[in-house]
């Protein structure tokens, strides 16, 4: 059985600690990286269509902000902690770290189901959390993006609020919003086009001449889920498995990806799709393939189901989604696992270029986006010569040292 627990704040500090040993990190360094620097939490309330008032729980956390300032997205759902968005806002920091930019780790979230809200109570919901941590964001402070239940459209509610509050228009306080108030062609694209690039740049290293023929099974066909199963179609793969959370589907012959998008925005759900096998969601991730991609949540491949995996390359678009004895497993099973905080850092490396306020055309973002991949792919990749280094490793090694020396720089050890 797992000696660890589910817990992914507790998961993120067994995954520093492993590599702060490496690095020899003095215990001071380790103490302060082990803690967000700054996690706010605030109860607000919120004006129901019926008249009613209902509370809400929200959270914002800076975790590290040696390096810059504070990014990260917002996620609404019923089952956010601050010991999940405390995770989430330090691999955000190793994230930012390991694609180069000069951010630190944040993120947010609010207890709520957005399913059962109406579209006037989420933007009541999000202009409450707005003025709720109007202090805590801004451009050049901390700056929010899209997560899960969250999109352009709360980002454009956001940048409104947050300009309102402060009395001036500041667009740069959130990226991932409506190209219409500044944001980039490309940026809802990013995470799934920046997986493929990690996808791809990973696997050259191995000795795969290409992806042409390679079998896929994406767990999790939601935004970027979705975006990289058409991304990795244009590379020449078959899609043979997907799910979302009322189940999932499997064809060996593999998807017509652009129509199962189609189905899957009509009914709401990959299930029911013309020529496609019904299967639990969770089977999908033990089916046999080439390539897996949990792009779900935190969590899914466990000491209990990690070795039952068959895939030969595992590629994380979602935050956390194995834990660290499911690495272990997965790595004496010789299975590459390309981690999160570089196959799915395609996204912030996107906002990134959306913070700056210039106006990259879409090719110019897609051009430096696959530059960006590539490169933080070798980084990592040299990383591996070491014995018994595996990417995640490796990747952590790389990224952790980059803020250390951003701490000792500032003095801030």
């Amino acid at each position: 059985m797992e000696m660890t627990t589910t817990n992914p704040f507790e998961i993120a500090k067994q995954q520093f600690d492993s590599v702060a040993e490496l690095l020899g990190l003095s215990e001071s360094e380790r103490a302060r990286l082990r803690t967000p620097e700054h996690p706010y939490e605030a109860t607000f309330s919120v004006v129901m269509d019926d008249g009613s008032t209902r509370d809400f729980t929200g959270y914002r956390v800076q975790h590290n902000l040696a390096r810059g300032y504070g990014k990260g997205g917002i996620r609404y759902a019923p089952t956010v902690t601050l010991d999940e968005v405390s995770a989430l806002a330090m691999w955000m920091s190793w994230k930012c770290a390991l694609v180069e930019i000069p951010f630190g780790g944040a993120k947010g979230g609010v207890i709520c189901d957005p399913k059962s809200l109406s579209l006037r109570e989420l933007e009541r919901l999000t202009r409450g959390y707005t003025q709720q941590f109007a202090g805590v964001i801004g451009p050049k402070r901390d700056i929010p993006a899209p997560d899960f239940g969250t999109g352009e459209r709360e980002m454009g509610w956001i940048a409104d609020d947050y300009s309102k509050v402060v009395g001036s228009w500041e667009p740069a306080v959130v990226t991932g919003k409506p190209v219409s108030l500044g944001g980039l062609k490309g940026r809802q694209s990013a995470t799934g086009r920046g997986c493929r690039y990690a996808i791809r740049a990973i696997a050259e290293l191995m000795g795969w001449d290409d992806l042409v023929g390679k079998s896929v099974i994406v767990q999790g066909f939601g935004n970027a889920g979705s975006f990289l199963a058409s991304e990795l179609e244009e590379e020449g793969c078959r899609i043979i498995g997907v799910s979302d959370s009322r189940g999932g589907i499997y064809n060996k012959h593999g998807f017509d990806v652009a129509r199962l998008i189609e189905h899957k925005h009509a009914s709401k759900s990959v299930i029911g799709f013309s020529g496609s096998e019904q299967v639990a969601s969770e089977a999908v991730l033990e089916l046999p393939c080439d390539i897996l991609v949990p792009a779900y949540d935190q969590g899914q491949l466990t000491a209990e189901n990690a070795c039952r995996v068959k895939a030969k390359l595992v590629a994380e678009a979602a935050n956390g989604p194995l834990t660290p004895k499911a690495d272990a497993i997965l790595a004496e099973k010789g299975v590459v696992v390309i981690p999160d905080i570089l196959a799915n850092a395609g996204g912030v490396f996107v906002s990134y270029l959306e913070w700056l306020c210039f106006p990259w055309t879409e090719d110019e973002v897609r051009t430096r986006l696959k530059q960006r991949m590539y490169k933080m792919a070798e980084d990592v990749w040299k990383q591996t010569e070491s014995p018994n280094v595996i990417l995640r490793t490796a990747a952590y090694m790389v990224a952790v040292r980059r803020v250390v020396e951003a701490m000792r720089a500032r003095g801030t050890r």
